[in-house]
């Protein structure tokens, strides 16, 4: 189970500092009263950005770990929040997600590139539209586009602020901001056999 580690550390603060090392989790979420033998156990790593890792638990009780994600990172996707919310936004400004997807992902053929910003951009968008029903104040009459949810914010860094204002509903809302578990569809099912996402950017454009 993922669990946020709320901490104002950027993706590159929380590398050159080993965040990891700082995340505590004081009870059990499975138990909280305690006696379940709750302990650290190995961090795990993330391919981005390079040197990341991942804090976490074990019930012995439960035989279930419990991670703890830093608010800088996205859930269920690489990098960090803000590299997410930079992609939705351009295309979001672009006349179409295939002329964003040419510019963001110029190191892949242009198909690849497109179901790469796509993913992104759905998820964002999911996560935007359940927000405004789990949260009908202030998101109700709100479009579900960053540029929307920007201005009625009043922050530039929206998704990172959305775990913050989400707080207690990150159980029931999608990555990237979100812990939701994914539900597969029969088509879900049988696009997850398609590679979809395409290589990570080179750091150099990161």
């Amino acid at each position: 189970m993922q669990l946020r580690f709320q901490t104002g550390l950027t993706s590159e603060e929380y590398v050159s500092r080993q965040g990891w090392r700082e995340a505590t989790l004081e009870r059990c979420p499975a138990h909280p009263g305690g006696g379940c033998g709750l302990a650290r156990h190995t961090s795990y790593s993330r391919v981005s950005p390079p040197g990341t890792r991942i804090a976490r638990w074990y019930c012995r009780k439960a035989h279930q770990t419990f991670s703890l994600l830093p608010d800088c990172l996205a859930a269920r996707l690489p990098g960090a929040l803000g590299e997410v919310e930079a992609v939705v936004l351009a295309v979001e400004q672009a006349p179409s997600l295939e002329s964003a997807a040419d510019v963001l992902r110029p190191d892949i053929e242009l198909p690849g590139a497109v179901r790469w910003t796509r993913r992104r951009v759905r998820a964002v968008h999911r996560t935007l539209n359940v927000l405004r029903g789990l949260r009908p104040e202030p998101f109700a009459s709100c479009p579900a586009t960053l540029s929307a949810y920007r201005v009625r914010l009043g922050v530039e860094s929206v998704l990172a602020t959305l775990r913050e204002v989400a707080g207690t509903f990150l159980h029931e809302l999608p990555a990237p901001v979100g812990f939701r578990a994914r539900r597969h569809t029969g088509d879900e099912t049988r696009l997850a056999l398609q590679h979809e996402v395409g290589p990570d950017p080179p750091s150099s454009a990161r």
